[in-house]
């Protein structure tokens, strides 16, 4: 199975855990691409047969810089992507409040939108309780290996 990995930061550390899940998702046995920048075309270009999104949230829950012209570009080419399972790891800060992890609730509800399938609900990972989250990553990501390779 073709897993295609995405990411979006703003210091690095959405990037550090994509990176982390693509080298799991391999060492399981899939075939993983690295979109990196992200962009739709490159997105496309991997055939993915399942998606992993990682972002950080910034600002008042927004996405990064790095991931909003991705992001804007999929709301106006709205690929389909019918039933491809795709998962979301969500970085953010509880002491936001209501905007916790916004940046990839923006991203799961997109690519719902675009008709692809939840495969397991969105990993958060709170910054206020953790320095390591690539490896608090580490369980859902080998959760998500085991779904996709059924």
């Amino acid at each position: 199975m073709q897993v295609t990995v995405v990411s979006g930061s703003v210091y690095g550390t959405a990037d550090l855990v994509a990176d982390e899940a693509a080298a799991r998702l391999a060492a399981a046995g899939l075939q993983v691409s690295r979109v990196k920048p992200a962009t739709v075309d490159a997105l496309l270009a991997s055939q993915p047969q399942a998606i992993v999104l990682c972002t950080s949230t910034t600002g008042m829950g927004e996405l990064p810089d790095s991931l909003l012209p991705f992001y804007h570009e999929l709301q106006d080419r709205f690929p389909l992507f019918t039933g491809v399972p795709f998962g979301v790891i969500a970085l953010g800060d509880s002491s936001y409040g209501d905007t916790f992890c916004q940046g990839g609730q923006l991203l799961r509800e997109l690519m719902l939108e675009l008709q692809a399938r939840e495969a397991l609900p969105m990993l958060q990972l709170d910054a206020s309780e953790t320095v390591t989250p690539e490896l608090d990553a580490e369980p859902w990501i080998d959760e998500l290996a085991a779904l996709l390779k059924g």
